[in-house]
């Protein structure tokens, strides 16, 4: 009844496959995409007449679902998915990023693409799966596009430095953590899209792994071109946003004397308070020349081919007199600063400063029972190290709402925590859950990499032992075009730091983090059919150099990790019981820990299941008096053991000592001293502190003995 089409490709010596059929008939186009026992449904759909808007309306969907992992999870009052988990926005948002750049951006038409995971085995990345089944549904469409595209995971292994191509996941987890793992997109023979963490990876290796993955993008696109010439639909005529001759002539000839001036500012405040009065005049002009003669002017096109304007104007003059909108040369940092310890009772803060970019950072250090529980569709745990962005609309002198973190804040800040995280000490080394705030005070370009900036410092000022600091910069890229209006790909520049004009209208935005070692975080979007791996080599290096310049500065306000923490940070003790101890610490209904919590007045008492036991309260003595009584409680005494402890009891034929923690100890009569005993008070009384030897420890009997101290 389906009348389903399969199609297969084998992919790092896996099959995938595509199903077309009857399924979400009323979508444009719907595949099935399968990989492993990972299925995703894949969705493109769009609406029947255009929208009333001045950009491309295009959506991006994810949805996890629980039964894909065989999970009932959720609050416990509404068992059903409800807001999309931070990862499945990232997901979201890989998709997006690689699919976007391939409409063309006059069109006005609504469409929406939705990837519906539907069944995942733990092992496969359904990111993969849910992009490439993407690709093939706009594809097969009559959707105009200009894909496809494709993606794939590539990896590093650090036990042999060799490439693998979408690796297990069980394969590159803990304790095999690869040098660098990396997703990597783009059409054919051009990547568009990066996302990469790791731990110094050199920039050979990851262009090296991205020559790999090409092989396999390429492998993928030759797969969707047989699919399409067998089931593809012809593309539907769609119309693009055309301004008035008229009224563009007049929006030419305005500008034409005025705009270089508006742009070409040293700082952002005055480049924005100057365009926005030219864009002003512009306005009171073309009321005054056509208001008679127009039965409307269309204002969201003159705000488009302003944009337009300004957007050749800047690839103009970089492309032929490499001249940027603040002065800098090509491969030219702004200005940095940065100070630490800005705040007397936060546990670490810190100031970044890179020309108008400003990013403020504060770390906060709690007890491991502070972790953040991650439960979703793919994942189940703890996360230890926390990195959140806030993007404030003062940062950009605009008047907003503060509604939580949306897809921009989410991704920024998982950069930043990716490019990080793996220079965290490990739990062991540093039992402190960590969570860093960065606020943009002010933003002009790459607030992420600021953030990365400002980050490692405020960690550093914390105490945290970070293995070493980092820092990060953003590259972009001017590209000319080709007759036929594709990026010429002989005709570029790539530019260091960018800032305002150059993010927007530029065509590359690379983000490069990492140690003075080696690259610990990247990622990549462009706004052109994509980049050649020759023109990402150049990228690489230039940004290696602005990121060692930049390390200089984080070095120079702050050397090395302090050497104590703050006084208001919780005091940490950390040890190991046997775990067939726990349930005596925690005590039925919890009732032993509580009582220790309270009787100590301590932060928490947190206990893993090998045994880690993790006692934290701001009064050290009080830890400590708690860790000894947790440590008493669930010691193993052996025979031989020396203990000590007081008098608490005297019977007619011993006496009993608190060994702490709960247990006690007898000594006979027979074992209070050598020869013969009359009476136990003429040897011990009530209250007296003893050491004795451990001669029996039977059943959670322990018997104790003076007499053989003496020998």
């Amino acid at each position: 009844m389906l009348q389903k089409k399969q199609f297969s490709v084998e992919i790092a010596g896996k099959t995938l496959t595509i199903e077309v059929s009857a399924l979400a008939e009323q979508a444009n186009a719907a595949v099935l995409a399968k990989y492993g026992e990972t299925v995703v449904l894949a969705t493109a759909v769009m609406a029947r007449k255009d929208s009333d808007i001045d950009y491309l309306p295009l959506k991006v969907d994810y949805e996890e679902k629980f039964y894909a992992a065989g999970k009932i999870i959720g609050s416990r009052y509404v068992r059903r998915e409800g807001r999309s988990s931070e990862e499945a926005i990232l997901a979201g948002r890989l998709v997006d990023r690689t699919i976007r750049p391939l409409f063309n951006d006059k069109m006005r038409r609504e469409i929406q693409v939705v990837v519906t995971v539907l069944q995942i085995d733990e092992q496969n990345d359904p990111e993969f799966v849910g992009l490439l089944g993407v690709s093939t549904a706009l594809f097969i469409s009559d959707i105009p596009w200009n894909g496809p595209v494709a993606g794939v995971r590539v990896a590093q292994r650090a036990s042999d430095k060799q490439f693998v191509v979408n690796p297990d996941n069980s394969a590159v987890a803990e304790p095999n953590l690869p040098v660098f793992d990396a997703f990597v997109s783009g059409s054919r023979d051009r990547i568009n899209m990066i996302e990469l963490g790791g731990l110094d990876a050199q920039e050979k290796d990851v262009v090296a792994g991205f020559k790999l993955a090409q092989g396999e993008i390429n492998k993928l696109i030759a797969f969707q071109e047989q699919i399409r010439k067998e089931i593809g639909k012809p593309k539907a005529e769609v119309a693009l946003a055309e301004p008035d001759a008229d009224i563009k002539a007049e929006i030419n000839a305005f500008l034409a004397d005025k705009l270089e001036g508006a742009i070409y500012k040293p700082t952002k405040v005055e480049h924005t308070t100057a365009v926005g009065a030219l864009n002003h005049e512009l306005n009171l002009h073309l009321k005054e020349k056509f208001g008679a003669t127009k039965e409307k002017i269309n204002w969201k096109a003159v705000e488009y081919l302003f944009d337009e304007m300004v957007n050749d104007l800047v690839h103009k003059n970089i492309l032929e007199k490499e001249q940027r909108p603040d002065g800098r040369k090509l491969d030219e940092v702004r200005a940095l600063d940065a100070e630490v310890g800005l705040f007397s009772r936060t546990h670490g803060s810190a100031l970044f400063v890179r020309g108008n970019t400003q990013a403020l950072a504060v770390t906060t250090l709690a007890a491991p029972g502070a972790e953040q529980m991650i439960e979703t569709m793919e994942t189940t745990g703890k996360r230890r190290f926390m990195l959140h962005y806030n993007f404030p609309p003062f940062s950009v002198g605009e008047v907003g709402s503060f509604r939580g973190p949306g897809r921009r804040e989410i991704g920024h800040g998982n950069l930043a925590r990716k490019s990080l995280e793996r220079l965290i000490p490990s739990k062991e080394e540093f039992p402190y859950t960590i969570r860093v705030v960065s606020e943009i005070m002010s933003s002009n370009g790459s607030s992420s990499q600021a953030t990365v900036c400002a980050a490692a410092l405020s960690l550093m000022d914390a105490g945290v032992p970070l293995k070493k600091p980092a820092a990060g910069i953003a590259m972009g890229l001017m590209m000319g075009t080709t007759p036929d209006g594709h990026s010429d790909v002989n005709n570029y520049k790539v530019l260091t730091d960018i800032q305002g004009p150059e993010d927007h209208h530029g065509d590359m935005d690379l983000k490069v983090a990492g140690t003075a070692d080696g690259v610990t975080g990247m990622q990549m979007d462009v706004k052109v059919d994509g980049l050649t791996i020759e023109l990402l080599e150049k990228a690489f290096a230039q940004a290696r150099d602005a990121r060692l310049h930049i390390l200089k500065t984080i070095v120079a306000t702050l050397p090395a990790p302090r050497t104590a923490i703050s006084p208001f940070v919780p005091k940490i003790r950390q040890f190991k019981i046997d775990p067939a101890k726990i349930g005596t610490v925690i005590g039925p209904g919890g009732k032993m820990i509580n009582g220790l919590i309270e009787k100590y007045d301590l932060a928490g008492i947190d206990i893993e299941e090998d045994g880690g036991v993790f006692v934290s309260g701001t009064d050290l003595e009080k830890v400590e008096a708690a860790v000894a009584e947790i440590v008493g409680m669930t010691k193993e005494y052996k025979v031989g053991d020396i203990v000590e402890g007081p008098i608490v009891k005297i019977l007619e034929f011993g006496a009993i000592v608190d060994l702490g923690g709960g247990n006690d100890g007898m000594i006979h009569v027979s074992e209070l001293k050598q020869g013969f005993v009359k009476q136990v008070e003429d040897v011990v009384h009530l209250g007296d502190r003893v050491r004795a030897k451990v001669i029996k420890a039977e059943n959670g009997k322990i018997g104790l003995s003076l007499k053989q101290m003496e020998v």
